[in-house]
């Protein structure tokens, strides 16, 4: 992996997953509106940038060619397949080959076998309702552009995230295949560790053609799960329990307060 492009780089994740990318000595080609530009003074000279609509298919075509890598975020602005328009623009001109990671949140379904809580199902309801009122967002063509990436044969991730917090680094998420796994319980992840997640995807070709769910790795349901496999391994027969965890305190819960010591 030596060249990747970000797909949304002005955004909040963008910036994070620029900065990861240039850890780990990628040349690195950012695509965005002309208009968020500016939010990307602070790497002049250490990235290219390319203005543009991320659904301009010549835009994106420019963009990728070269590419080893490309790392997608997938928006749902507007009622212009815009999510749906920038999968398809990717899918189609990026080299063959090449690793192509995408984001969404959790509300999206790979094979329907998540279990997702009333407050999700609740709050993607609302947003598909503002969305028609608004014209701002579409969930639905979000959807639509996750499906096209599932039905290709490129070499695809889609990294589904958690809802998102800033804060320091817990390092890499943890994931699951599905909503609903208790791994997965606490359903918070430090932004700047979803953008970590996205760019140790291009090189790991276990996560090729998965859409892995992740969680931060320090959040109380990832440090039980943890827990839960190492005394597994030990032969342990007893251990800290999910059957507590509860959205709210859950630093309080014994299961929890058992793992961290």
């Amino acid at each position: 992996m030596k060249k990747v492009c970000i797909v949304g780089v002005s955004g909040k994740l963008g910036q994070y997953m620029v900065q990861h990318a240039l850890d780990r000595g990628y040349e690195v080609v950012g695509v965005c509106r002309e208009r968020s530009v500016g939010k990307l003074d602070a790497l002049k000279g250490r990235i290219t940038v390319m203005p543009g609509l991320t659904n301009d298919r010549e835009v994106i075509k420019k963009a990728v060619a070269g590419c080893d890598g490309v790392l997608t975020v997938l928006v749902p602005w507007g009622v212009h397949q815009y999510s749906s328009g920038t999968a398809q623009a990717v899918l189609d001109h990026a080299r063959p080959g090449a690793r192509l990671i995408f984001s969404c949140g959790w509300h999206i379904t790979k094979d329907g076998l998540d279990e997702y809580p009333p407050s999700l199902r609740r709050e993607e309801k609302l947003a598909r309702l503002l969305g028609r009122l608004t014209r701002i967002v579409d969930i639905d063509d979000q959807v639509d552009a996750c499906r096209r990436v599932f039905a290709s044969d490129t070499r695809w991730t889609v990294v589904r995230g958690s809802a998102l917090e800033e804060g320091e680094s817990q390092g890499l998420p943890l994931w699951s295949r599905h909503v609903g796994d208790p791994v997965l319980v606490s359903n918070i992840t430090c932004r700047v560790d979803y953008a970590l997640f996205m760019v140790e995807a291009l090189e790991n070709d276990e996560l090729i053609h998965e859409a892995p769910a992740i969680v931060g790795g320090k959040t109380p349901s990832a440090i039980i799960s943890e827990h839960g496999a190492r005394a597994s391994m030990a032969g342990e027969v007893s251990g800290p329990s999910f059957r507590d965890l509860r959205p709210i305190r859950l630093a309080t819960c014994p299961a929890y307060r058992t793992a961290i010591k």
